[in-house]
C-alpha cells in the first residue's frame, strides 16, 4: 500500500467552484479513491469556503490550496502597488486555504501565471524574497506549509529548476516552505527526472504528477519509472497529486492561463481512476515491494 497520500486536481471533474461545482468534484474525488482534493483558488469568489468545508470533511478528504498570481496582482513587480496587490491575494488565499482545514498552500506563489517579456529583475526578487518571508510567518503561526511550484519558462520568469527554487526558498528562510516538483514543467526545464529529485531531497514537499502534454498518465512519453525511483531514494512520503487538464473542462480563468486548447480527454472520473491506480502501482514498484 501507499504511503504517500494521492490526490487529484479539481479540474479533472468540474471547471468552477460554486457549491454545485464542489458537490460534483469532492463526490467524484471520494469516489475515485483519492484521498486529497487540489483545488485552485482562481475562481475563488464563487467558493462557499464552510459549505465546501463540511462537504469535504463528510467525504473524508484532505483539501490542498493552490494558486498563482495575476500580471496586475503580481508579487515579482518593480511596482510596489502591484506587489501590495500579489500580497493580498496570497494572504486571502492562504486564509481560505485554512478555513477549508487545509495544511498547505501552493502554487507558483511567487509571480504571475503566464508568458513574461522580460527577464526577472533584482528589485522584483528582492520582492518575491519579502512578500513570501511576511507570508510564511504568517503560514507558520497557521500551522501551515507553503509549496514554492517549480513552473516552465511560458509561465513564470522567477524560478524554472530545482536548483532556482532551492535558492528562493533559502533566501526565504522558513522551514515551512517547501519545494514542489511537478513532471510537466520538468519535462521543459529540467535534464531529467531524477537529479532534481535528489537534489531537493528532504525539503520536497509536494508533487504534481502529469504527463508531458497533460492528459492520460502512460500515454506521453515521460519516464514515470525513474521519477518513482527516485523519490523511493529520498525516502519521501508527502503528497502525489495527479494534475491533468482537457478542454472538455474548462475554468473560467486558468485554463486560458494554461493554454488548454485541446481535448486530451473527455471523461474525468474514467481518467482520474486510471491515475490512481498508475501512481499507486509505480509507488509499489519504486519501493521494489
Amino acid at each position: 500500500m501507499s504511503t504517500n497520500p494521492l490526490g487529484v486536481h479539481a479540474l479533472v471533474f468540474a471547471g468552477g467552484t460554486t457549491p454545485d461545482d464542489m458537490s460534483v468534484i469532492i463526490d467524484q474525488t471520494r469516489d475515485a479513491g483519492y484521498d486529497i482534493l487540489e483545488l485552485s483558488l482562481h475562481d475563488a469568489t464563487s467558493l462557499d469556503v464552510a459549505d465546501a468545508r463540511t462537504k469535504l470533511e463528510a467525504a473524508g478528504l484532505g483539501i490542498v490550496c493552490s494558486r498563482g498570481l495575476a500580471f496586475a496582482a503580481d508579487v515579482s513587480s518593480d511596482d510596489p502597488e502591484v506587489v501590495a496587490r500579489g500580497a493580498k491575494l496570497l494572504q486571502d488565499s492562504l486564509q481560505i486555504t485554512y478555513d477549508l482545514g487545509g495544511t498547505h498552500f501552493t502554487g507558483a506563489l511567487y509571480s504571475a501565471l503566464g508568458k513574461y517579456g522580460h527577464q526577472l529583475s533584482s528589485a522584483g526578487r528582492a520582492n518575491v524574497v519579502a512578500t513570501l518571508k511576511d507570508l510564511a510567518v504568517e503560514a507558520q503561526a497557521k500551522g501551515m506549509t507553503l509549496g514554492l511550484e517549480i513552473c516552465n519558462r511560458y509561465e513564470t520568469n522567477v524560478i524554472n529548476t530545482a536548483a532556482d527554487a532551492l535558492r528562493l526558498a533559502d533566501d526565504i528562510g522558513h522551514d515551512n516552505v517547501v519545494i514542489h516538483l511537478d513532471t510537466y514543467h520538468m519535462n521543459i526545464e529540467e535534464d531529467d527526472l531524477v537529479r532534481p529529485v535528489h537534489l531537493v531531497g528532504d525539503r520536497l514537499g509536494y508533487v504534481h504528477i502529469g504527463e508531458n502534454h497533460r492528459g492520460y498518465l502512460g500515454s506521453g512519453h515521460l519516464d514515470f519509472t525513474a521519477f518513482f525511483h527516485a523519490l523511493a531514494d529520498i525516502d519521501y512520503t508527502g503528497p502525489i497529486t495527479f494534475e491533468s487538464f482537457s478542454s472538455a473542462v474548462v475554468s473560467p480563468t486558468l485554463s486560458n492561463d494554461l493554454a488548454i486548447w485541446r481535448n486530451l480527454w473527455n471523461d474525468g472520473p474514467a481518467l482520474a481512476r486510471h491515475a490512481l491506480a498508475f501512481m499507486s502501482a509505480q509507488i509499489e514498484a519504486g519501493h521494489g515491494a
